[in-house]
């Protein structure tokens, strides 16, 4: 799976279950327990309003704190389409992903950024799916890329807090539900 196909696939993902919250679940509570459903989909939209302007050259310092807090306003779902829309055309921005962003573990290559956010979106999708109750099954393609990324990485991003404790998988499970355990998420 190309990079920016893996990035649209992810995207989609993740934009499709923020358009299934209905209004009294906005409270509701998400495998990442120190979240409820505005919480995760404030963080998402956070991490995308961030993208266009790392990937424009900007520096941590130059983004400051704008982005702290509560993004999201009056209308979240709004909130993530703008933020979301934004973030996509900056990733398909001819040479966006040829060089380097500032991210708080320093220089990273565009690439590495993409990928994190492509897991970041992918995981997060079925987390939201999780807390508001809509299907949970995530592009099997889309799987595969994000469990290849990840598998040498998980270990170090679970010491770093990224990941909670693996949650083990039963023998012979999908490769979805052994990615969602790797990342510490009990199917």
């Amino acid at each position: 799976m190309e990079l920016v196909d893996a990035f649209d696939t992810a995207y989609d993902e993740f934009d499709r279950r923020v358009h299934r919250i209905g209004d009294g679940q906005w409270q509701d509570g998400t495998p990442c327990t120190e979240w409820s459903v505005r919480d995760l989909v404030n963080h998402l939209v956070g991490e995308h309003l961030w993208a266009p302007l790392l990937l424009r050259g900007a520096t941590l310092a130059e983004v400051g704190d704008r982005f702290d807090g509560d993004v999201l306003g009056d209308d979240p779902v709004a909130a993530w389409e703008r933020a979301g829309a934004e973030s996509r055309r900056a990733f398909h921005r001819p040479g966006a992903l040829d060089g380097e962003v500032e991210t708080s573990g320093g220089p990273t290559p565009a690439t590495e950024y993409a990928q994190q956010m492509i897991s970041d979106l992918a995981i997060h999708s079925w987390d939201l799916a999780r807390g508001i109750g809509a299907d949970e099954r995530l592009d099997p393609e889309l799987v595969g890329h994000v469990g290849g990324y990840l598998a040498p990485r998980v270990g170090s991003w679970r010491s770093a807090g990224v990941f909670g404790a693996e949650v083990p998988a039963e023998p012979g499970a999908d490769a979805q539900t052994r990615l969602l355990a790797a990342t510490g998420r009990a199917v």
